[in-house]
Order: C-alpha cells, then structure tokens, then sequence
C-alpha cells in the first residue's frame, strides 16, 4: 500500500526525532517570537483596538482608511521607496565592493579596515556625529567650509529645509548599512579555495572581473541572498535615522516613512489596529520584494 505524504512526513519524522528534538528551541522561539506576533498583527489589521479596550472587528477599514483618506501615508509609501531604492541597491554594492577590497589586504589591515567599516552599523553616537557635521548654523562643520571656501553665502538649512533632509537620510542609510550582510560577504569571499582560482587561470581566466563574476559570486550564493534580505530589510525599515537626524515629524513629512507612521499610529496615538495595518502592509511589500531579488540572484553565475 502506498504512503500518503502525512504518513512519510512522520515517517521521516520517527526516523530522525533527535535531530527535530535538536531543532525544538529554535522552532519554539521561531513561533513565539516571529510567527505568532505576524498572526497577531494581521488580525489586529481588521479590528479598531487601542490596547485599553477589546478589539472591534471592522474589516478592512483600516486598510481602506489608509490607501484612501490617509494622504501622509501615501507620501510615506512614496519616501519609502525613494530610501529603498537608493539604500538597499548601492548599500548592497558597496557592502560587497568593500569587502571584495579588503580581502585584497593583508590580513591584520583587513581586520582593521572590517572592524572600521562596520562600526556604523553599530555605533549609537553615529547621529550625533552627523548633527554636528550638518549643523544648520555656520559653527556645522560642512557649513564652515563651504563659507570658508566661498561656495555659499549663508549657512545652508540642511536639518530643517525638506529639499535636503531626505537626501541626507539616503547618504547617512547608506553609509550606516555596512552591518550584518558586509561581514557575510567578508566571510564568504575569504572561503573561497585558492585552487579554484589556479584552476580557472589554467582554465583561461586571465583578469579579477573574470574571477569575480566566474568564481567568486557562485560560491558566495548564500552569502549574497542573506545579505540581499538584510539590504532589503534594513532599506524598508529606514526611520531611527530620520527621527534621530531632523526629529519627528520630519519637515513638511519630506523623510517621513512607514516605519514613522507605524510608529505614529502605535507609540504615540495607540491606535493599534491602524498600527498593525501599516505593519502588515510594509511585512508583504518586504516579502514581495525579498522573493523578486533572490529570483534575480539565483541567476548569478549560470
């Protein structure tokens, strides 16, 4: 008699439980912590619930409140993806291209120059430091020498004046998101075997983009989507830097994102249904655009 699938599935299950039973803490906390609070968040989407009272079913009122009659969440959306589109393709780049560069290091400057570039992604006084650079008095120092240099006339409103604000919360994403996806492409360009470059020499690889896009890239598959989902991840999720930099709200809402909003809807006003619609929204435009990259990704060197 032939198995159904449920019937080899815990077949497959008695036969390995130990390894399952090994797995069990991970799959616990998985749940607990991952999947049952995105459950939660999606039916709290369809519910009016401020946390002091029992959630009220409304259905999609929330969503239709929010796509329709919420136009700051539509100029959300729209520096979301501004951020994304910009932060998460050339923070991707330059996680890699940096850590293709110091690879070709001395091992003892490589680690220096790793532990240099990944502070940012780290460093808590990080927006301080920017404060202070693009101060919007003449004591800022990118002020200072612009005067000094007689490029301006006065001080420009670089904290303050919404032509700039979103610009510099681009430049400051992208330098801030050398983080977790530069020290895996760290990790995977130093474990690729030398023998496969001397091979491909003899094989007729004659320049490093050859051995880049031939040997390199294919060996670091995992390594590129992992840091692919965290660019992606951290480009979407874009709001500390622009509540730390300009404040909250941002000027006329020009560095406003979804993340501020969903912070707005559920720290400050408590409007936790509205709050888990904007979080349900950003989760599947995330999955969505997850699923897209590592089906470009898994193009790379075939």
């Amino acid at each position: 008699m032939k198995k159904t699938k449920w019937q080899n599935l815990i077949h497959q299950i008695k036969k390995s439980y130990m390894f399952y039973l090994m797995m069990a803490p991970f799959l616990l906390f998985f749940v607990v912590f991952a999947v049952y609070p995105v459950l939660k968040a999606i039916f709290y989407s369809f519910t009016d619930y401020n946390i002091l009272e029992k959630p009220n079913f409304i259905g999609l009122k929330n969503y239709a409140q929010l796509i329709l009659h919420d136009a700051i969440f539509i100029k959300a959306i729209q520096n979301t993806f501004i951020i994304a589109v910009f932060v998460g393709p050339f923070g991707y780049i330059l996680s890699f291209l940096v850590a293709w560069l110091i690879n070709e290091l001395p091992h003892w400057l490589g680690t220096i120059m790793t532990i240099v570039f990944y502070m940012p992604s780290m460093a808590g006084g990080a927006m301080l430091i920017f404060s202070l650079l693009f101060s919007n008095d003449s004591n800022g120092y990118i002020n200072a020498y612009l005067l000094d240099w007689g490029l301006i006339d006065a001080p420009i409103l670089w904290l303050t004046s919404a032509k700039t604000v979103l610009v510099l919360v681009i430049v400051i994403s992208v330098w801030m998101s050398l983080g977790v996806g530069f020290l895996s492409f760290v990790a995977g360009i130093k474990n690729v075997q030398e023998d496969q470059y001397e091979a491909a020499a003899i094989d007729g690889i004659r320049n490093r983009w050859q051995e880049l896009w031939f040997i390199t890239l294919p060996n670091m598959k995992p390594q590129l989507l992992f840091g692919a989902v965290m660019s992606i991840t951290g480009s979407f999720s874009v709001g500390a830097v622009a509540d730390s930099l300009v404040g909250f709200p941002s000027p006329s809402y020009a560095s406003h994102t979804i993340v501020n909003h969903l912070n707005d809807y559920g720290l400050i006003r408590l409007e936790m249904g509205r709050a888990s619609a904007i979080a349900v929204i950003l989760f599947f435009i995330m999955i969505v655009s997850n699923l897209l990259v590592q089906k470009l990704l898994r193009k790379v060197g075939t």
